[in-house]
């Protein structure tokens, strides 16, 4: 796990812009989760377990944060005592010491050199861990934010980016922790300053009542100048990551389709584009600086307003001689570091403003729940086998059989995929296998019973050993899963790019298989779905980067592999097609024609012109040429042929 954190000074201001960050911290293994009344230490991290979140809004999530490291907080707020207290108490020993010397007493001048001393050693101690106090806060928050979105993420799977946007989510899981962490670690030093702004005003105004009542009454003044300035500041920074974001995401496009975009010439269609909105971001930039720059100014006028006015009314009490020089000396002193921990009282109100939003969006994905099991009673046991149906549609798999599913839109299909693994169910509509609702079954369990295959697989970055250690049942091997997806070409090109690998296993992919072709990566990701060997395995379009050869290959390595195995195969590949032991049409959102292959190319016209991929008017002048199943059959004959020469 991999956590980076703004680098600040605790209890310094914190700017709305990015502050210095410390290097990335790589956390060790977990240990054993303490309660909230322990000490947590960042080496605990990650937590073995980080809890049910209260997301039912921002509040309570961030409450719920501050309610399970109450022992962080707590002893944040002690070392925050420490060292607001100690940074109180040196004006009082100041004010002896300019007393003793006016009074020439020895006695007092050591007394007070003692006590400054004392607050100086008590300061630097404060300070120090007060600081280690916050930033483990801090982490221990943001970790456990990460851990909570990782597990739903995990949860959800897929059906997490159709209900939020991925972007959304990963703002979340990126500048939104930060957001949430420092309010969470900020709290305890906002109620170290706020006590000790209330002891210190007590004092004053009992130690020297007359200027103790002025700078009790401009104390609160101070605090609340510029919480009216807070909102507006805060949306205007909003308006700037919304913008921030627009250009990112038009750069990323534009990056990621510049071949094309120079294929056609439209470089500086889009280039104009990304001007304007990098002008736009500016000019969102300037509107939010103004503001924040106005907070500033506000920051240090108004404690210059009322230090002004405490010396003055000071003076005046000095020279009647209602006041000591040691006295206004105490008071003046206390004011000018008062301006410290009031400080405090901005960044609480910063850190909320910009924590709240950041909050709601991360209880909004924690919110989300998928399906889970109503009666409890089905938590255990085996996994549940036999046919796979979906009542949406009226598809159904017969278990231990190979069905090709054939479906006119693409999309559809996918979306269709993803629902036999229980990943996308519709409310009240569960896809069943043996019977039983998938969405009912702990994720664990319905993820051991369906595996789905999407028709662009993700591989990771290592070798092809640590590829293929996913799982499994343990009755295909990796050699076997290799073999029935034609991966004999992608082991040769892995042992060629790999130096130093011997075995074809040892040679390192790179990140997402660059490298390799995307016939290659597709019949890579094949492999590995073949080696966990599921009771249920469903492939969206598993050779539609492949040639001809290599698919007649493929086919038959899958259907002989997965003999008694119950495989879903969304495809319009003749050569798939004719291996399938049974083929099922979709026409729509149903099931419109269920047979063999031929069969349906001799019956199905619908069918006959999805397989072939004729346009309307193309397969109506063709068939009065030739018949559309003859013409169908015949070219399958074709393939044959070629399956038999390869």
């Amino acid at each position: 796990m991999l956590l980076t954190v703004h680098g600040r000074r605790a209890g310094l201001p914190v700017n709305p812009s990015p502050a210095p960050r410390f290097p990335a911290l790589r956390l060790p293994p977990r240990r054993p989760d303490p309660s909230h009344w322990d000490v947590m230490q960042i080496q605990d991290l990650p937590y073995s377990d980080p809890g049910v979140p209260d997301a039912r809004s921002g509040p309570r999530f961030l409450w719920w944060l501050f309610r399970n490291q109450l022992s962080g907080q707590l002893t944040s707020l002690a070392w925050g005592l420490l060292h607001f207290v100690s940074v109180a108490a040196l004006p009082f020993a100041v004010g002896v010491a300019v007393q003793a010397a006016v009074d020439r007493s020895g006695g007092r001048l050591a007394l007070a050199g003692g006590l400054m001393a004392l607050a100086c050693v008590g300061n630097a101690v404060g300070d120090t861990f007060l600081h280690r106090s916050a930033v483990t806060n801090w982490i221990t928050a943001a970790a456990r934010v990460q851990q909570l979105l990782g597990r739903k993420a995990a949860t959800l799977g897929s059906a997490l980016t159709r209900r939020v946007a991925a972007g959304e989510v990963v703002a979340v899981s990126t500048g939104d922790v930060e957001k949430i962490g420092w309010f969470v670690e900020a709290l305890s030093r906002f109620t170290a300053a706020a006590v000790t702004i209330v002891l210190v005003c007590a004092g004053l105004v009992v130690y020297q009542p007359a200027l103790g009542v002025v700078v009790a009454a401009g104390l609160p003044v101070l605090a609340l100048a510029v919480l009216p300035l807070l909102p507006p500041a805060t949306r205007r920074a909003d308006v700037q990551r919304e913008k921030a974001g627009r250009a990112t995401e038009l750069a990323s496009d534009t990056v990621a389709g510049l071949r094309v975009l120079r294929g056609i010439g439209g470089e500086d269609l889009f280039l104009d584009r990304y001007r304007r909105a990098s002008q736009e971001v500016r000019h969102a930039a300037v509107r939010s600086a103004r503001m924040w720059s106005l907070i500033a100014a506000i920051q240090v006028l108004l404690p210059g307003l009322l230090l002004i006015t405490v010396v003055w009314y000071g003076v005046h009490l000095a020279r009647d001689g209602r006041i000591t020089v040691g006295e206004l000396v105490t008071v003046y002193s206390s004011v000018m570091l008062l301006t410290y921990p009031i400080r405090h009282f901005e960044e609480i109100a910063m850190a909320y403003s910009f924590s709240r939003p950041s909050a709601r969006r991360a209880a909004r994905v924690l919110s989300l729940e998928r399906a889970t099991d109503t009666a409890g009673a089905r938590a255990g046991g085996a996994a549940p086998a036999g046919d796979l149906y979906d009542p949406a549609t009226g598809l159904l798999a017969p278990a231990g059989l190979l069905t090709a599913v054939v479906c006119g839109d693409p999309d559809a299909a996918g979306r269709l995929a993803e629902r036999l693994g229980g990943h996308a169910a519709e409310p009240g509509v569960p896809v069943l296998l043996g019977g039983v609702p998938l969405d009912e079954l702990p994720l664990d369990r319905a993820r051991g019973a369906v595996l789905v295959q999407d028709k662009d697989p993700v591989l990771l970055s290592g070798t092809l050993r640590e590829l293929l250690d996913v799982p499994a049942s343990g009755a295909v091997g990796a050699r076997e899963a290799l073999d029935a997806a034609q991966c004999g070409d992608v082991l040769a090109a892995l042992a060629q790019g790999s130096l130093g690998a011997d075995d074809p296993m040892d040679a390192r992919i790179t990140e997402r298989g660059r490298s390799l072709s995307g016939g290659q990566r597709q019949r890579l990701a094949l492999a590995r779905s073949l080696v966990t060997d599921p009771e249920v395995l469903v492939l969206d379009e598993p050779t539609s980067a492949v040639d001809s050869h290599t698919e007649a290959k493929i086919a038959q390595g899958v259907h002989g592999l997965r003999e008694g195995r119950t495989t879903v195969v969304f495809t319009s590949s003749p050569l798939l097609l004719d291996h399938a032991d049974r083929v099922v049409f979709l026409h729509g959102d149903t099931v419109a024609a269920v047979g063999g292959h031929r069969e349906l190319v001799r019956t199905e016209p619908r069918y006959r012109a999805v397989v072939t991929r004729e346009t309307e008017d193309e397969a109506a002048r063709d068939e009065a040429a030739v018949p559309g199943g003859e013409r169908v059959l015949h070219r399958l004959e074709e393939l044959e042929e070629i399956e038999e020469t390869a």
